[in-house]
């Protein structure tokens, strides 16, 4: 099956500030946000990527939507180039492509009713007949009662306005929908209610999703593949199952051992990453991992881990893997 969303060697530079200043201090004069990231999301799947605040996964999925762009690489959409688009063919593109921001409430604009929300897509894109069995539609897709139409995002609770969220989202029945950390704020029962709501509506509509998360607890029932990243670039990729099986870059044995829920009698098991991300402005040399790593080694301070891949379609980079 070709790939639905394919992301090649894509790197997303922004200036550092002040060049001056910058080349006075012997720091570049840009941020390399994103580097060299590669993945493809099959049609009707979920792939997640994966990472701490600052892994650059949020800015890969803007530039996707055409809101950051690109520096090097390539990103191709149903076969079609889509990366550093103008703003007229980008417009083709986004009926097909939306986004579920990451703030339930905030990401609805609160001078609007529930239904003037739902009723956008559908004029930005000229597709306004029968809107009101439109909005009806989409808030029974979304398990919401018809009188909601009426509210504000202020009346609604945090699972409400992210159910809206989701109607808002699919209201063009586009053919990838990127959520940004769809479940953040809400109550665990409400997360899975979130979730199931997804799984229900991509089973329905064959709509993929590209989910970027920091919860691995959420990857592991919902994606079928997932990628790691640290500091901008993607350390571990492959089916969600045999990475939690068999991680083996150390950035992840870490992320998973702090989202699993440890026996207390093995808490020497716990793999914890020492100290702070560090600032993509001065990088550190050879495996950027090293200065939090406890399985260090001398090379992976001074050269950079080359990329190795498994039998199972498993890749990562790491000199002293797990």
């Amino acid at each position: 099956m070709s790939p639905l969303l394919e992301v090649s060697d894509v790197s997303i530079r922004f200036p550092a500030g002040n060049r001056i200043a910058a080349q006075l201090s012997g720091q570049p004069d840009f941020i390399e946000a994103v580097s060299g990231v590669s993945f493809a999301l099959e049609p009707q799947k979920t792939y997640a990527l994966v990472g701490e605040s600052g892994s650059g996964k949020t800015t890969l999925a803007r530039s996707i939507i055409g809101l950051v762009p690109l520096h090097q690489g390539r990103i191709t959409f149903a076969g079609e180039t889509i990366s550093n688009l103008s703003e007229s063919r980008l417009r083709r593109v986004r009926r097909d492509i939306a986004m579920i921001f990451q703030d339930p409430v905030g990401s609805l604009s609160p001078r609007l009713k529930v239904r003037s929300i739902l009723a956008e897509p559908f004029k930005v894109h000229g597709e306004t007949a029968e809107l009101e069995r439109k909005i009806a539609r989409l808030l029974a897709d979304v398990g919401l009662p018809p009188h909601f139409a009426e509210r504000y995002p202020h009346q609604l609770s945090g699972g409400q306005a992210r159910r809206v969220s989701v109607a808002r989202a699919l209201a063009l029945r586009p053919k990838l929908v990127i959520a940004d950390e769809p479940t953040a704020g809400l109550d665990v029962s409400i997360q899975g209610d979130v979730l199931n709501l997804m799984h229900d509506l991509q089973a329905r509509y064959g709509t993929a999703f590209l989910m970027i998360t920091h919860n691995l607890n959420v990857v592991r029932h919902v994606a079928e593949r997932m990628a790691v990243m640290y500091l901008g670039r993607i350390v571990e990729e492959g089916r969600t199952a045999a990475i939690f099986k068999t991680p083996r870059h150390r950035y992840t044995t870490a992320l998973l051992s702090a989202n699993l829920k440890p026996d207390p009698d093995a808490a020497s098991q716990i793999i914890e990453a020492e100290g702070e991300t560090p600032s993509l402005i001065k990088r550190p040399s050879g495996c950027e991992f090293h200065p939090r790593c406890s399985f260090r080694l001398p090379v992976c301070i001074e050269r950079a881990p080359a990329e190795q891949r498994t039998a199972a379609d498993h890749r990562f980079s790491c000199h002293n893997p797990a």
